[in-house]
């Protein structure tokens, strides 16, 4: 049986960036819209030396931007491949700074609080119909574009079915392909 090969990548850096100071969690969920709408730093892209056979993307625009810089054939566009949505733990005027709001998001989520849909069992149960959606076509080198968050749970995943790959690290690296095999 050949080797294949996933190729993860995150998309380009996006202009917006992160913010700074304090803001409320209606000010939060607005610059998580002007994120979502930013445009992209384009740089340069090291395929891995692979000749991707198939590309899967995100179908938010940073993402579907960065695969068609990436890949020059169809790209399939997914949902499933989108960030995984921030949802204010609680909704208050009181201004805290993002790592706070995120600090309060992340333990939320881990408390399975309601506030938090999709949970983290059912973003699993996802990345795994995903995956085996995508990976159907065995025998093929594929790379998916999407997001820092999803890359973690499908790097778990791919482990999981038998594939080596590289750590991500606290930061995943915009515009770079992580290379699984099996």
């Amino acid at each position: 049986m050949r080797v294949i090969k996933v190729g993860l990548m995150r998309h380009f850096k996006v202009t917006r960036g992160y913010p700074n100071g304090f803001f409320s969690s209606e000010e939060l969920m607005e610059w998580v819209k002007e994120y979502d709408a930013s445009e992209i730093e384009e740089s340069e892209i090291d395929l891995g030396g692979v000749d991707w056979k198939t590309c899967y993307s995100s179908n938010l625009s940073r993402a579907e931007k960065t695969a068609r810089r990436a890949f020059d054939g169809e790209i399939i566009l997914m949902k499933e491949l989108r960030e995984i949505p921030l949802s204010p733990f609680f909704r208050s005027k009181v201004k805290l700074p993002l790592a706070i709001h995120l600090l309060f998001i992340r333990l939320a989520w881990l408390m399975k609080h309601p506030s938090q849909s999709p949970g983290k069992e059912e973003i699993i149960r996802l990345m795994n119909e995903t995956l085996n959606r995508i990976i159907e076509n065995e025998g093929e080198d594929i790379l998916i574009v999407c997001h820092g968050g999803v890359m973690m749970f499908m790097r778990k995943e791919l482990l999981k079915r038998g594939f080596t790959g590289p750590k991500l690290g606290r930061r995943i690296e915009h515009g770079k392909v992580y290379v699984f095999e099996k």
